[in-house]
């Protein structure tokens, strides 16, 4: 890292995972020398503030991100395409949330605590993806497991909030709740949720295909084997939209190829950066989405065997889907890269 701090851009700066980056970064000490905020046209001029400074927001155009040592996107596939490469062109490294990279061969797919190795290899400003939230707390739960005990295959069920659907999702969960609470008639559905979502859980995250998977489940597929490298992993998921408003939860199947007990899993997962288990069912302690909401870590509990298939286990992993899920995981790669 430069003496002085980096030069770091932001791109979706006004955004609820534009706002989580800022948040992280300046909560983590991130030595910056300068931020240059990015937004859409008609924020242009007007200002955030970041470490006891205000930083005027700027729209994209032609050379923007020249001087700049690292670019982070949080804005959307159809800009990630159109300006990542161009960060790339001016010699800053572009960290990726969107979708628009991350099954491209050429491009790592990171989660630090599971695959940051694959940092240490690059030489030069680049595109790094930064992979979908909830594949992210998914593969930290499977990564202790993959290497003591071999993994024959994961099936996810995922509880997901509405922060996902950022503060439009939100908004329409509250607002349907506060109608449902005053006696109001059924709200409709949308414009973000193809369902009422209050007091609703809504099987339907994305677009479908025809197969019948929602583009969320082929996410969580597909992201899971290229950052694990097991491309010939079985994975299945299922994803749900509840009425949470921040952090998703996931019950996980997982078989393994070694036998185990569950002392062993324990110890397992409980060596894993980032990880920490909450598992006492005689206390009622297990992880759960507002607990988790806020913080850094993957929870995972409910650790217990298949009573039809011993070598199968089940665990429910929760995570905060804007930290860990998103702008956390992406400074985490920063660091790995800077530090």
């Amino acid at each position: 890292m430069r003496n002085d701090g980096l030069r770091v851009g932001v791109v979706g700066a006004t955004g609820m995972v534009g706002q989580e980056f800022l948040k992280i970064l300046e909560q983590r000490r991130f030595k910056l020398s300068e931020l240059r905020p990015f937004a859409s046209e008609r924020s242009e001029g007007q200002s955030v503030a970041f470490q006891e400074k205000t930083w005027t927001l700027q729209s994209l155009k032609p050379n923007c991100f020249e001087g700049l040592d690292l670019v982070f996107f949080s804005s959307g596939d159809e800009i990630s395409r159109q300006w990542a490469s161009e960060a790339v062109s001016s010699k800053a490294y572009a960290i990726d949330n969107s979708a628009a990279f991350r099954l491209d061969a050429e491009v790592p797919l990171v989660v630090p605590e599971v695959n940051g190795a694959t940092l240490s290899s690059l030489t030069e400003p680049c595109i790094i993806a930064n992979p979908n939230c909830s594949t992210i707390q998914l593969v930290v739960a499977l990564n202790p497991l993959r290497h003591d005990f071999g993994l024959e295959s994961v099936q996810v069920a995922s509880y997901q909030a509405v922060s996902g659907a950022g503060v439009a999702g939100q908004s329409e969960l509250l607002n349907q709740s506060q109608a449902w609470l005053k006696g109001e008639t059924q709200p409709s559905p949308g414009p973000t949720f193809s369902h009422p979502i209050a007091f609703n859980c809504i099987p339907h995250i994305g677009s479908f295909n025809q197969d019948g998977y929602s583009s969320e489940e082929m996410k969580i597929i597909r992201e899971t084997k290229k950052i694990l490298d097991l491309p010939h992993l079985s994975v299945s998921a299922f994803t749900v939209r509840v009425p949470a408003l921040n952090g998703h939860s996931e019950a996980v199947w997982v078989t393994l190829q070694k036998p185990a007990d569950r002392n062993q899993i324990v110890e397992s997962l409980r060596a894993q950066e980032g990880l920490e288990i909450l598992d006492d069912l005689n206390q009622n302690l297990f992880p759960t989405a507002v607990q988790a909401s806020g913080t850094d870590p993957v929870y995972v509990g409910r650790i217990h065997r298949d009573l039809d298939r011993p070598e199968r286990w089940l665990m429910w992993v929760v995570a905060d889907n804007l930290r860990k899920g998103a702008a956390l995981n992406g400074v985490q790669i920063a660091e790995r890269l800077f530090t």
